[in-house]
């Protein structure tokens, strides 16, 4: 019987040990943490009945994912709950850019920019589905639907501060580019408006769900229906020698690179080798937690009802942040990500103490405190806020790195999500997966596709597993 190891048991793990154990693989996970789920965990937070999402927490290309549908969640207590916003941006004036699931709800309150909104995301989140046969693979193969893979190409591919020039009013520049800054990199090159681009259609197509009872209920279900297939788990085991490990088959690897290259060091081709090793970090996160006495005050009324709000102000002041954090300089007011989740799943909250989630944008490996830069952005745009604050818990960017190790430097997303990186992954190949050691496969969100809770580059490393296994 063919057997495989998993190292790392994030969203992309799992969805390998469910590829390989539905194919009557017999395999074992490790994972150096305690607690099974990477990035895609939730608990307990700070208040007690308050719950907050570890990491990843909005999950647009879940509810898109194949993979994930396979699972049948519904049948397994996860359930999908939006708030009646996907995202705001507010403006220093009070006034506010929202971003609906409907794209005509969006385009008609972008005012003469709607129809410009409609042309770059009409087409493409009606296809969604058929859009992600090909996103969801790597780019250097035949795409399946090449039409609509070069319509979408054209506003994902160019710079987003390019793109943003094509909206008359600022409120449409602000929006588009508050989502392109979700690369926590520069918005500046190409490529890196893929991310944005990928996460505003599928919102309409699909909407940002989050999952009631918090993110780790997604993850539960899947770990409870990988050990109804037989998938062993072993916790608190840092992977040092996958040759120490039980024999195996195929080794699945959800690390980083630099982590492959230390795994695979006496065996991979020295090309490879020096290709995992150059594989650069990008920006990091540094994230508090905060409960709030009530929601937080924000003057628009409708921001309010926003599962997430981006804090950046208008959209040359977020090109100029972001490209502050990428040459490793901490701007003063920082592109901040506020979480409400509590918007969508009112169960996380405990009575009128509400969990927020707010995250920012800092340099790589950045050792400062950017609490009181937080507090300040959300003071900023929603005045009195301070003064509702009940607790915070913080997690510094250095803290990030130590309980992922994916997350070098504190970087969220596995990887500076510059051009050539975010297009191939570590290194120039159609089979960005192989790692040039025979059976041994990378399959973190170093690899394409790249971040997100879609477990595609889980899926897709082992679905080339297989075939490697069934020629051998």
């Amino acid at each position: 019987m063919t057997s495989a190891v998993v190292v790392g048991s994030g969203p992309n793990g799992l969805a390998a040990a469910t590829v390989l154990a539905r194919a009557g693989v017999e395999v074992t996970v490790y994972e150096a943490d305690v607690e099974l789920g990477g990035g895609a965990r939730s608990g307990a937070s700070l208040v007690p009945g308050l719950i907050q999402d570890h990491c990843s927490a909005v999950h647009p290309m879940a509810a898109a994912s194949d993979y994930i549908a396979s699972w049948r969640l519904e049948e397994r207590g996860v359930h999908w709950a939006r708030a009646p916003l996907d995202a705001a941006h507010p403006f220093d004036d009070g006034d506010a850019a929202l971003l609906s699931q409907s794209i005509d709800e969006t385009a008609s309150r972008l005012g003469r920019d709607g129809s410009t909104w409609r042309g770059m995301f009409g087409a493409p989140s009606r296809s969604f589905t058929a859009l992600t046969e090909d996103i969801f693979q790597p780019l250097l193969r035949m795409p399946r639907h090449p039409l609509l893979l070069a319509r979408f190409g054209a506003v994902a591919g160019l710079p987003p501060t390019w793109t943003g020039q094509a909206f008359r009013t600022e409120k449409a520049r602000a929006l588009f580019t508050g989502v392109a800054a979700h690369a926590i990199n520069r918005i500046d090159v190409p490529l890196v408006g893929g991310i944005g681009a990928g996460i505003i259609t599928a919102g309409h197509a699909v909407g940002w769900p989050v999952v009631a009872g918090g993110t780790g209920v997604l993850t539960d279900a899947i770990i409870g229906g990988l050990r109804e297939l037989g998938v062993r788990f072993e916790t608190g085991v840092r992977v040092r020698d996958l040759r120490a490990l039980a024999r195996h088959d195929i080794a699945m690897l959800d690390v980083h690179p630099h982590e492959a290259a230390r795994l695979l060091a006496d065996r991979m081709p020295s090309r490879s080798l020096s290709a995992y090793r150059r594989f650069r970090p990008g920006p990091a996160a540094f994230k508090v937690d905060f409960a709030v006495d009530g929601p937080i005050p924000w003057p628009h009324p409708d921001v309010a009802r926003a599962g997430t709000v981006h804090l950046g102000g208008r959209a040359s002041e977020i090109a100029a942040t972001e490209g502050e954090i990428a040459r490793g300089r901490m701007p003063e007011r920082p592109f901040v990500l506020v979480g409400q989740q509590f918007v969508a799943d009112p169960t996380r909250a405990a009575g009128d103490i509400k969990p927020v989630y707010a995250y920012a944008h800092v340099p790589a490996g950045y050792t400062g405190d950017a609490t009181a830069a937080i507090i300040a952005q959300i003071e900023r745009f929603a005045p009195g806020f301070r003064e509702r604050i009940v607790a915070t818990g913080v997690v510094t960017a250095t803290e990030m790195a130590q309980r992922n190790p994916n997350f070098v430097g504190g970087d969220i997303l596995t990887g500076a999500k510059s051009p050539l990186q975010f297009l191939l992954g570590p290194r120039l190949s159609p089979f960005p997966y192989d790692t040039g050691v025979p059976g041994s496969y990378l399959c973190s969100a170093a690899t394409p596709p790249g971040p997100g809770i879609h477990g595609m580059s889980g899926v897709n490393a082992a679905r080339r597993a297989l075939r490697w296994a069934r020629a051998q």
